[in-house]
């Protein structure tokens, strides 16, 4: 840890202490009179702001020196030898759809066309037809090369939340499919040696489907700055694409409508999952519209977390986490359980772990703010709830035309996603009723 990220840290540490005596104080008046002092309240507000725009920094420091590292890393892994043929083999088995185990790659070809790539985005097709061949694809563009698609995909994990913790797989078909065990097989019991036995109860399996969708980036620049030797086109292109695609995708796993597009885990209705009716998400209620429940005593205004906490099946705890925006974590953090602590924690001997109840807090800016009926909060074991489905390519065309003097970079991904165990995720609804 740096000395800066140090100093940042001793300032959260003791802006939460200042929080938490303030927020007591308010507790105290509430509990008192019915109301905090408006004053009182306001510097409660401000300390919780200040939390989360150290908590900001510490993170900003941490993917700094992440990416730092990262970059050393990958300094020596060079463009020939082995890290050059299994490039050329997932290039190959992208574009022909041949599994990459049994791929026999031209390393020739190959490193041609990454050379001719690169001269295709600055300068279009000319003089590069032939080695671009073997990387065309019939609906128009060409195929990023796989250091730059990984490199774009790695951005798109680091920045991303739900790639974060929910279970992502590349394919390279149009859909993914699987099942679910929906209840257990009966067992036969205990019987003497003689006694008949009975056929036992199969188990009942539910099937998913999750098919891909295209989504699209357009970044655009000048042919100046492509003409200009020292302007590194393709790192230019890794960080505009990921960037815009995320912001797309981010949305769609949490409120996608599935047409066209991910299906959102925000979007299924409330039920408890059965052998009959098993695509339903529980809900468990706040106790008050738009609001932690406010009536009663405040050390009881957290009850419905806990509540969530023990209505997840003991399968899914291990490793369970909660996802929600910054402003629901804010108002998560003014919260005591009944015995007076308090249910948001931050382990300062370990960088920026944010805990609530004992699991950690992931931060997703597209989960909706607190509003009345409103889902704001999840909790549950991400990887085993949903389902993030790749497929393998990400094509660019090159568009001179359209908004001269800009160039533009028509590049298309598919993406699906979809929800796969929905006993193994949690929402609240800020209402009084879980529907």
């Amino acid at each position: 840890m740096d000395e800066e990220t140090r100093k940042v840290l001793e300032e959260l540490k003791k802006a939460f202490a200042e929080f938490k005596t303030a927020n007591d104080e308010r507790i105290a008046q509430v509990e008192a009179r019915g109301h905090a002092d408006p004053l009182l309240a306001e510097r409660v507000d401000k300390l919780n702001e200040e939390i989360s725009g150290l908590q900001d920094q510490v993170e900003d420091a941490t993917a700094t020196a992440v990416e730092a590292s990262k970059l050393v890393q990958r300094g020596g892994l060079g463009g020939t030898g082995d890290a050059a043929l299994e490039d050329a083999r997932k290039f190959y088995s992208m574009v022909t759809g041949i599994a990459i185990e049994d791929v026999q790659p031209d390393l020739q070809a190959y490193q041609a066309y990454r050379k001719a790539f690169v001269g295709y985005l600055r300068k279009g097709q000319k003089g590069y037809q032939n080695a671009l061949e073997v990387g065309s694809d019939p609906g128009g563009g060409y195929y990023v090369t796989p250091d730059t698609s990984g490199e774009i995909v790695n951005l798109m994990y680091e920045t991303s939340p739900m790639r974060a913790i929910c279970s992502v797989q590349a394919i390279g078909t149009d859909a993914l499919e699987g099942i679910n065990r929906l209840t257990q097989a009966a067992s036969g019991g205990w019987v003497s040696e003689t006694a008949a036995r009975t056929a036992t109860t199969e188990p009942t399996i539910g099937g998913w489907r999750i098919p891909v969708h295209e989504q699209y980036a357009y970044p655009e620049t000048t042919q100046k700055m492509l003409d200009d030797s020292n302007f590194d086109i393709e790192g230019w292109l890794t960080a505009e694409i990921a960037e815009i695609l995320i912001f797309t995708e981010n949305a769609a796993f949490l409120t996608g409508t599935g047409v066209g597009q991910p299906r959102g885990l925000l979007t299924y209705g409330h039920g408890v999952p059965s052998s009959t009716t098993w695509n339903v998400i529980e809900r468990i209620p706040s106790g008050a519209a738009g609001a932690f429940l406010t009536t009663g005593s405040p050390g009881t205004s957290g009850d419905a977390l806990i509540t969530t906490v023990y209505s997840l099946k003991a399968p899914y705890v291990q490793g369970a986490q909660w996802l929600m925006n910054r402003t629901t974590e804010a108002e998560a953090r003014k919260l005591k359980d009944g015995q007076g602590n308090y249910m948001w924690q931050m382990d300062f001997q370990n960088f920026n772990a944010m805990t609530l109840l004992g699991f950690p807090i992931v931060r997703a800016e597209d989960m909706p703010a607190i509003a009345a009926n409103s889902l704001s909060v999840a909790f549950g074991n991400f990887a085993r709830a949903y389902k993030i489905v790749d497929r393998t390519g990400i094509r660019v065309l090159r568009d001179p035309f359209t908004n001269k003097p800009y160039v533009g970079f028509y590049t298309t991904k598919r993406v699906g996603g979809d929800v796969i165990n929905f006993e193994a995720v949690k929402l609240i609804r800020f209402a009084t009723a879980a529907s």
